[in-house]
């Protein structure tokens, strides 16, 4: 993968989208239990389940960047570098969004979460890519 002079090797791009996978996962798990012990008696049930929704997409995308650092680390692919890009930045805007909505109330931040849903949506799309450029080449070596 590379970006100018930004050079990433296959194993460094693996261990990176693990890395991050691991550490979103980490606060999705401490969000989740946040929200459930500490955010219930405190919020309205329509924002608790904002809140929820936004742990929840962002724990289904840590477990996709554990994944796609290791299809990464077996078939290096520049596609899956961009789909777990587009993930990060998409949990960061996606989750990040609802979870300050559901803090603040402050509704204008619903208006700017379909930004980070498009964005996961593109990282499952290059996932797809990678997927057919990896079955692409593994067709051509048979």
């Amino acid at each position: 993968m590379s970006l100018g002079k930004f050079r990433m090797t296959a194993p460094r791009a693996a261990g990176w989208l693990v890395g991050v996978g691991a550490v979103l996962g980490f606060v999705g798990v401490a969000a989740g239990a946040f929200a459930a012990h500490g955010l219930k008696a405190r919020l309205e049930p329509e924002m608790l389940a904002v809140f929820e929704t936004g742990v929840r997409y962002q724990m289904y995308h840590a477990l996709a960047l554990v994944a796609a650092g290791a299809l990464a680390r077996v078939a290096p692919s520049c596609a899956v570098g961009w789909a777990g890009g587009l993930w990060v930045a998409g949990v960061v805007i996606f989750s990040g969004t609802l979870y300050a909505l559901a803090l603040t109330g402050l509704r204008w931040f619903g208006a700017i979460t379909p930004v980070g849903g498009v964005l996961l949506l593109a990282g499952w799309l290059a996932l797809a890519v990678a997927a057919r450029s990896i079955a692409t080449a593994s067709a051509a070596r048979d």
